[in-house]
């Protein structure tokens, strides 16, 4: 069975970090290596930012004056293959990058808890890592969509069963 790190780094002191966010993360970046049949050691790096630094982000990368949510920053080298981590020997994945900010707006938004909104940003993320991207085409978003429900759901965070209760809004 390969081997997985995820570094996780708290680059902002707007949103508290919920309990067990990390082990949530480790556990969706699991679940979409194992979903997609990735056989090799790999890494990656997950970091919370502020909205104010995910506009800068956006709009550096992608040219794009907004705040998001997430932004996921896939390693390949020039000849497009997988990096390889040199010490570890780890294939390095890339960086994702989530606003806790616009997670939390997101989750009351959509009336779901902000651990499933991480959930889902950090299984889109994974998926963009992996080249699956949902911006090329209508059936490429299908596509990407399905994948990320279809590892929600097996996680037990899908769409039908994380509604927010009474007790998380008090």
């Amino acid at each position: 069975m390969p081997k997985f790190k995820v570094s996780v780094k708290n680059n902002q002191n707007v949103v508290k970090v919920p309990t067990g966010i990390r082990l949530l993360i480790r556990r969706c970046c699991q679940a979409v290596l194992a979903t997609e049949n990735f056989e090799k050691n790999a890494e990656v790096s997950v970091s919370f930012v502020t909205n104010k630094e995910i506009r800068s982000l956006n709009k550096a990368y992608r040219k794009k004056d907004v705040e998001t949510d997430v932004l996921s920053f896939p390693l390949t080298s020039e000849d497009g293959t997988q990096e390889i981590n040199s010490e570890t020997g780890f294939v390095s994945l890339g960086d994702v990058v989530i606003s806790l900010e616009m997670a939390v707006k997101q989750a009351s938004m959509y009336g779901h808890s902000l651990e499933r909104e991480v959930g889902f940003l950090t299984v889109h993320s994974m998926l963009h890592l992996l080249g699956y991207d949902h911006e090329t085409s209508p059936l490429d978003e299908r596509l990407m969509r399905e994948k990320e429900e279809a590892v929600l759901e097996k996680l037990g965070i899908s769409r039908d069963v994380t509604f927010v209760t009474d007790d998380d809004n008090n």
